[in-house]
């Protein structure tokens, strides 16, 4: 795992500051310079590392202190944690207890402009931005000839320049999908210019999209790549989820575009359909075929208090047994909305809920015992045995699957996208008998249909981070689609439809005179 490497290799020294939109064409601060520091080989695969752990970890050391992220809780700046409540909390699929600034907002979609959890989110996309850039600075031909660089190390630093622009890529998307118009800042861009320009939603795509075709070929194959590191694969399933959502961007159906992404997917080398649903979300998925890229967790290397050590801990609370899940205690924090538990029937293995002494009905958000509990994620291993640490997670956060694919093939198929219906229904029911052990699940064609899909996306991917961009795009998160609590009202109310994107926060406005906010804000 490439973030061992982030481990032994300290570079610290590299990146130590915190990157609003407003600095991310300044070169980060250092206590030494490029031509010394890459005197040695082993520091650009450190550097890289320090890339990729910026999605599990939240600072220079762990579990917390030398903080990426200022002026949040160390715990909530994590880039997982963050996306994932984003996605969740204002849903149909999850709730919090809690009474932290700003998180009751996200529950019931009546967040402001200066909610922290989206403020560092905003800032958490461009931190990662702004270490790719820098990256691809200090790594360029003329800089690896004037550093004297072997063949071979030019060979490996040209596959790490595709890997980060991949993670670079993946984080604008979460940009254009979670606020749309934002800046884009390249590596070739002036250091220390002016504030950056706001680009538009439509532009940031077609830049995201030229990158990836980029960079397919120039990575690993799926059935090659070292585990938790970008693959080909990865990068043409990223590719897929930017069509299957560009009438939201753009306003330009691509749903062909996205089928026959998926179908590479598909087919891709050494990925295949997990036989245990289960196993996808243990302390051991780390050997699951499914998983396309995951965000590694290991509860001795990558300590936070966010990503799955967040969403296990805090699913846990009431009369649960938080030994048998692998913590050494709850944080009686997250639940799932009364809606979630109705799409499972009692023979669905995937409908995973606590319900000792927990109601299905919520009245009171802040009470752990309303709403049942669910334990879809586990510190366990598929053999009963703890994770190496109760305190930090083994899980692994898998942020795209093939069970993800497999439904976005069907649905672009239902979307005039190509393909056929007769291999959509394979792909669906090929889920439905993992999750049902047997064929009695199964349905027929004429019961395949988008409304179908919409829930069957939330009964295979609950809390996997998908949920409002899937509402999203069926037109159910805002203005349609009512659930407990939307809208702040205890039975639900649609909401406006301007809430389809998160505001710009007030405070990069405030730093940056080159940025509009999104309409409604």
């Amino acid at each position: 795992m490439i973030y061992k490497t982030f481990r032994a290799v300290s570079v610290a020294a590299l990146l130590v500051v915190a990157f609003g939109c407003t600095d991310v064409t300044t070169e980060p601060k250092s206590t030494v310079t490029g031509a010394n520091v890459f005197n040695d080989p082993s520091s650009y695969r450190a550097f890289l590392a320090k890339i990729y752990a910026g999605l599990a970890v939240t600072g220079q050391q762990g579990p917390a202190g030398k903080a990426d992220i200022q002026g949040i809780d160390e715990g909530f700046s994590q880039y997982v944690r963050l996306l994932w409540q984003m996605e969740e909390l204002p849903t149909d699929e999850a709730v919090i207890a809690w009474n932290d600034t700003g998180v009751q907002e996200l529950n019931t979609q009546i967040w402001g402009t200066s909610n922290q959890f989206l403020q560092a989110m905003y800032y958490r996309i461009f931190f990662q931005v702004a270490m790719v850039n820098e990256f691809l600075r200090e790594t360029t031909d003329e800089k690896l000839a004037a550093r004297g660089a072997t063949d071979a190390l030019k060979a490996q630093v040209a596959t790490y320049r595709a890997e980060a622009r991949f993670l670079r890529a993946l984080s604008y998307w979460h940009g254009i999908d979670l606020f749309g118009n934002i800046p884009l800042v390249v590596e070739t861009d002036p250091i220390g210019s002016t504030p950056p320009q706001q680009a538009t939603r439509a532009d940031l795509f077609n830049y995201v999209e030229s990158e990836l075709k980029a960079i397919q070929n120039q990575l690993p194959s799926s059935g090659a790549v070292e585990y938790g590191r970008a693959s080909s694969a990865a990068a043409t399933m990223l590719l897929a989820k930017l069509y299957m959502n560009s009438q939201v961007y753009t306003g330009t159906q691509r749903y062909s575009d996205a089928r026959a992404a998926v179908e590479q997917v598909i087919a891709s080398p050494g990925i295949s359909l997990d036989p245990s649903y289960k196993h996808l979300f243990l302390a051991d998925n780390n050997t699951s075929k499914e998983i396309i890229f995951p965000v590694p967790q290991d509860g001795k290397r990558t300590q936070s208090y966010g990503g799955t050590t967040f969403i296990i801990h805090a699913a846990v609370g009431g009369d649960m047994n938080a030994n048998a899940f692998g913590v050494d205690g709850g944080w009686w924090g997250l639940r799932v909305k009364p809606e979630i538990p109705a799409l499972f029937t009692v023979a669905d293995k995937r409908g995973t809920f606590f319900t000792q002494n927990q109601t299905l009905a919520i009245n009171n958000l802040t009470n752990f015992q309303e709403g049942y509990a669910t334990v879809k994620y586990q510190n366990v291993t598929s053999t009963g045995a703890p994770g190496s640490d109760f305190g930090f997670m083994d899980t692994d956060y898998p942020m795209f699957r093939l069970g993800d694919a497999y439904l976005m093939y069907a649905e672009a198929v239902l979307r005039n996208g190509g393909g056929t219906r007769q291999q959509a229904l394979a792909y669906v029911n090929a889920l439905r008998e993992r999750a049902w052990g047997n064929t009695n699940g199964n349905i027929t064609d004429g019961q395949m249909t988008l409304g179908f899909l919409k829930d069957e996306l939330s009964r295979e991917l609950f809390w996997e981070g998908h949920r409002r961009t899937d509402l999203v795009r069926f037109g159910q998160f805002t203005d349609q689609g009512v659930w407990a609590w939307k809208g702040g009202v205890k039975a639900g109310k649609v909401t406006e439809s301007f809430r389809n994107l998160y505001p710009l926060p007030a405070s990069e406005l405030l730093a940056n005179p080159n940025l509009t906010q999104n309409t409604g804000y």
